[in-house]
């Protein structure tokens, strides 16, 4: 693969390693004891209810349970850019997972993070 275009996809990958852990970082934590695992910041509530503490409670909670499927997403692409950044470093990136072939230029521009081909999807 041209060495061009391998320099061109690693800062790809890096720029949005860095975007992705930014936003992770805005409402969620990095977990200490699962490595590349985040969690999404649980809301603190006082106990003393009233009416409209409880709806703000229920509000957060909603939101709580929004954010840990966007969780799910970045923390999936995450992973996905630290293995094509670690196989870069190995010497390994742009072959297919399954068949062993070499990806095409164009899928690995589309998408820098593909761990399979278009045939293998």
């Amino acid at each position: 693969m041209d060495k061009k275009l391998l320099q061109e996809l690693q800062l790809r990958l890096e720029r949005e390693k860095n975007i992705l852990e930014k936003e992770l970082q805005r409402f969620a934590k990095k977990d200490e004891k699962l490595e590349g695992n985040w969690d999404t910041k649980y809301p603190r509530f006082n106990k003393e209810a009233d009416s409209q503490k409880i709806e703000e409670a229920a509000d957060e909670v909603e939101k709580y349970e929004n954010l840990l499927s966007i969780e799910y997403s970045f923390e999936t692409k995450l992973k996905n850019i630290n293995s094509a950044l670690e196989k870069l470093e190995q010497g390994t990136y742009g072959k297919c997972e399954k068949c062993k072939k070499e990806m095409p230029a164009e899928r690995l521009q589309a998408c820098p993070e593909a761990r399979t081909c278009t045939a293998c999807k």
